[in-house]
């Protein structure tokens, strides 16, 4: 078993569900959990938490099951209005836009660290930087280059506004073909962080 992030959890059949997990040795992986909406169960597989997952291969061309056990929940994030947009928007992100089994080891480390950054931040402010990093990782990784660095002393609002360029690039290179809307997401997430520059 080894330890791997929850990026999106999909109900399929009466009790079971499609879980994507992002792993440090495969990359991106899907996998079919039995029992996955059961009372048990619901409180694993939430977007973000760390799990040991077993990865077991199924025959004829069906995804493999996986047998899931909690490592560090991020469920007491989940009431904060700002840290649930944060992991929602950075796990619907990384589950949309990978492929499939294509180990990416950096990615695997720095969601695992954005995703600590915002449960463990005093506030928004102190992991938004890290946020805008991630994301300029996944888009490098993904091959469309270098972003210009960001500015170390770059203010709040300067921030939120290269923020929204980027997510032009995010948009129209990582997500361009997927029939999901996971923008909303990080539409969500950025008006939650504006208002934090008006209060």
């Amino acid at each position: 078993m080894t330890d791997e992030i929850v990026c999106a959890v999909l109900p399929h059949g009466e009790h079971g569900a499609v879980v994507r997990l992002l792993t440090l040795h495969h990359g991106l992986v899907a996998a079919y959990v039995a029992g996955a909406r059961s009372r048990a169960m619901r409180p694993v597989l939430i977007p973000g938490n760390r799990v040991a997952a077993e990865i077991l291969p199924r025959g004829d061309g069906r995804l493999p099951s996986a047998r899931i056990e909690l490592v560090h929940s991020r469920g007491p994030w989940l009431g904060e209005p700002l840290a649930s947009a944060g992991i929602a928007w950075a796990c619907a992100l990384t589950a949309t836009s990978l492929p499939q089994a294509l180990p990416l080891p950096a990615l695997h480390q720095g969601l695992g660290a954005l995703l600590d950054a915002i449960c463990l931040a005093p506030s928004a402010r102190g992991w938004t930087r890290a946020l805008d990093g991630y994301e300029r990782l996944l888009l490098r990784e993904a091959g469309y280059g270098r972003l210009p660095a960001s500015p170390d002393a770059e203010d709040w609002a300067a921030l939120l506004a290269r923020l929204e360029t980027q997510g032009q690039a995010i948009s129209r290179h990582l997500l361009a073909e997927r029939r999901r809307d996971v923008m909303a997401a990080r539409a969500i997430l950025l008006e939650r962080l504006k208002r934090i520059g008006s209060e």
